[in-house]
């Protein structure tokens, strides 16, 4: 493990200071493309989706929605890992990488149709390389690191060329590691120096399980045990999960071995809209975390750096107007065909799915008395 497990990587803050540390040395000179320019497109991307988040929240409780998973309190380190991501990477994302599906260019209406139940969550994965969400807890893990192995099979990684070489970033919280198939893949990753980087966030809870019933041990200490490169952020701080990322992933994809990387973060919400919080942790845990806020403390190093209003008003502004567009247009989503569950259960024609689907015809057509 490359630092301390009692000490996480920081560049920015509670206050939008910047500041240094020994653990932070090693990805100051990533740390350092972080412009103000590129600060300002952290702002945008997380008050952006938070707004969006916000919004659909409430439309889940008007019965708009089956389930939300709202990603308050974790747009830091997220913002900082999808901008850290080369436009040949590829992100396997849970299903609260909000900020990251936004940076990478999934139409957040998409996002909407899956958890509104209209669809299995069909973006266009191969163009904006953002995989499906990942329900099953864990099971993404493998999935990217599969996908590593065959990107470096296929010779698009461990090439040694980090401008053309491609990495894959896997997201999960802190629960899935409590997964065996989070474990195996770390093993496989190692095994065959796979171009994949594990991108943790451990929010405290793994739904109402705190992380110290989980592990004795940090995530990071755990990981590093695997072989892993393994690395602890800050993950309220943007600039710390862009620079660590960064330079996790250029180590992977060159074939110099994949990495871990333990987002310390903090779920403010629910852990989903089916979740009740209140029944196991405290409102004061809430508010110290609250005051940690990521999109605060870049907004805070932005008014440092003398942006003027002009810019936060804009923000607010696509922020008030993305939230508007989803409460618009929500009741006018396409409504999902009978047909449709039988479609992307496998990525060729099957026949057990042709043989249900027929089934289901020839059920409809009796009950409309049709022979």
């Amino acid at each position: 493990m490359s630092d301390s497990p009692a000490t996480a990587v920081q560049f920015l803050d509670a206050r939008g200071e910047r500041v240094s540390s020994a653990a932070s040395e090693r990805f100051s000179e990533y740390a350092d493309e972080v412009t103000v320019e590129l600060l300002q497109s952290f702002y945008r991307d997380m008050l952006v989706t938070r707004r969006f988040d916000e919004a659909a929240a409430a439309l889940q409780r008007q019965g708009q929605l089956a389930l939300w998973v709202p990603s308050v309190g974790q747009e830091g380190g997220q913002v900082g890992a999808a901008r850290a991501t080369k436009r040949q990477d590829w992100i396997f994302p849970a299903y609260r990488e909000l900020v990251m599906a936004r940076v990478r260019g999934v139409d957040p209406l998409q996002l909407i149709d899956m958890l509104r139940g209209n669809t299995h969550g069909t973006w266009d994965w191969q163009s904006t390389h953002f995989h499906q969400y990942t329900l099953v807890i864990g099971a993404q893990s493998l999935h990217g690191t599969g996908f590593a192995m065959g990107l470096a099979l296929d010779g698009k990684a461990s090439t040694g060329n980090r401008e053309t070489d491609a990495a894959v970033l896997t997201c999960f919280g802190d629960g899935a590691t409590s997964e065996g198939a989070t474990s195996e893949a770390f093993v496989f990753a190692t095994s065959y120096q796979a171009p994949v980087v594990f991108f943790c966030q451990n929010n405290g809870w793994a739904i109402s399980v705190p992380t110290s019933t989980q592990t004795r041990t940090p995530l990071a200490v755990r990981a590093a045990g695997f072989g892993l490169d393994s690395v602890r952020i800050d993950g309220n701080d943007a600039i710390a999960g862009y620079a660590v990322t960064r330079a996790l992933l250029d180590k992977a994809r060159v074939g110099d071995g994949p990495g871990f990387i333990e987002s310390m973060t903090y779920r403010i919400g629910a852990h989903t809209s089916s979740d009740d919080p209140t029944k196991y942790r405290s409102s004061d845990e809430v508010d110290e975390w609250g005051a940690r806020d990521p999109i605060t403390r870049v907004r805070l190093r932005l008014e440092a750096e003398s942006v003027d209003d002009e810019f936060f008003a804009d923000v607010d502004a696509e922020a008030a107007d993305t939230a508007a567009d989803l409460r618009a247009r929500i009741s006018q989503r396409p409504l999902p065909t009978a047909e449709s569950m039988f479609a992307h259960v496998y990525s060729e024609p099957h026949p057990v799915m042709a043989a249900e689907s027929e089934w289901l015809r020839q059920y409809e057509a009796n009950l409309a008395g049709e022979s």
